[in-house]
């Protein structure tokens, strides 16, 4: 978690440092996901599930042709319904409940003064505000556990529209590095486990922003 903060107040860091020479607008952000969680063996399985996002954000236009920064504060919250395929029965619904900051780097090309259009990529550092174990019981022969990681690492890649210099709607992929979650089968008749650490969670997202 150390090295999220550290890499978070950094580019924290080099946005405040280029306001200066910067345009610099407030506004509010929210919409809609879906993430599914993904596993290289067949233990678990997972149901998609739309969640949401909502937030302040700011946008910085640098003084470089085309180029600006932004920078929210969202809280997110997701639920994947996680299920045990190797038996007939048994499942959780899994709530994730993070505060994520993505920082992002955007290039625009204006369609006159009433539009335009930009790409953007960047980080995501995300923050669990809500529970990060669940258990619960396949059947009467096994136990299910699983962890959600306390910070997480990802990538945002998307594009979007601005209208009218205030509306802004984006579409992105958003990208896990490492883990999201562990998951663990627990054999409650020889007491063994088979444990899966490299659960991740990728997400579409579609937003829409206003800024003041």
């Amino acid at each position: 978690m150390k090295k999220y903060l550290s890499a978070l107040l950094f580019a924290v860091a080099l946005l405040f440092s280029a306001q200066a020479h910067a345009q610099f607008k407030l506004g509010l952000k929210g919409g809609l996901n879906v993430s599914k969680f993904s596993f290289d063996e067949t233990v678990f399985d997972s149901s998609n599930r739309a969640g949401w996002f909502i937030g302040p954000t700011a946008k910085f236009t640098l003084p470089l042709v085309g180029l600006s920064m932004d920078v929210s504060a969202l809280y997110n919250q997701m639920s994947s319904k996680i299920q045990n395929i190797s038996v007939s029965s048994g499942e959780s619904t899994v709530k994730r409940q993070t505060i994520e900051v993505p920082v992002n780097l955007r290039l625009g090309f204006g369609l006159g003064s009433a539009a335009g259009v930009f790409v953007f990529a960047g980080p995501q550092f995300g923050f669990n505000v809500g529970d990060d174990t669940f258990n619960w019981k396949s059947s009467d022969s096994y136990e299910n556990t699983f962890q959600l990681k306390k910070s997480t690492l990802s990538v945002n890649v998307g594009g979007g529209v601005t209208l009218n210099s205030h509306l802004q709607l984006t579409a992105n992929y958003n990208i896990a590095c490492g883990n999201t979650a562990d998951a663990t089968l627990k054999s409650t008749i020889d007491n063994t486990y088979d444990t899966i650490s490299d659960g991740k969670a990728n997400s579409w997202q579609i937003s829409i922003g206003y800024f003041f």
